[in-house]
């Protein structure tokens, strides 16, 4: 069994160069991360191994995911970004959900971007399809891939 069987992905070709796709994952997640009408806030995102990687959900009916709390694991800029939930920072075990692999990619003239969140187990991943991985990281996808297509239209 490889990592790869309790993973959920959702991947999509953005007309932007990486560098610039990677500098609007980090600037403006808040524009991106969840469906709309949600909003997301982060927290903190500290861009190195060990670093403490924090975003809160706001529903348009006063609903608060609380804290979605982890560490980085690995950040290459302009290429990767993994980040797990099993740590809190400083190396905190806390229950594990999932591994989320954030990868930017060269394809064409623009980006081939692609988000993966890696479960422990099928129960895990399980879980995840039926709180609606698909359509809410699709619709995440959609956002973000129209936030970079537009940042790099209104640059020319």
């Amino acid at each position: 069994m490889s990592g790869a069987d309790h993973d959920l992905s959702v991947t999509c070709q953005i007309a932007a160069p990486r560098e610039m796709c990677w500098k609007l994952w980090v600037d403006r997640k808040e524009e991106w991360f969840c469906p709309k009408p949600w909003r997301a806030e982060v927290i903190e995102q500290d861009l190195r191994p060990g670093g403490r990687s924090a975003v809160r959900m706001f529903g348009p009916d006063g609903e608060d995911s609380g804290p979605m709390e982890g560490v980085f694991l690995e950040v290459v800029p302009n290429a990767l970004a993994v980040t797990t939930d099993a740590y809190a920072a400083g190396w905190i075990p806390q229950t594990p959900f999932l591994t989320a692999i954030w990868r930017f990619e060269d394809e064409g003239e623009g980006t081939r971007f692609t988000a993966t969140a890696r479960h422990w187990d099928a129960e895990a991943k399980a879980r995840h399809e039926a709180m609606g991985f698909h359509p809410g990281w699709d619709q995440m996808m959609v956002q973000y891939k129209a936030l970079c297509e537009r940042v790099v239209a209104s640059a020319r």
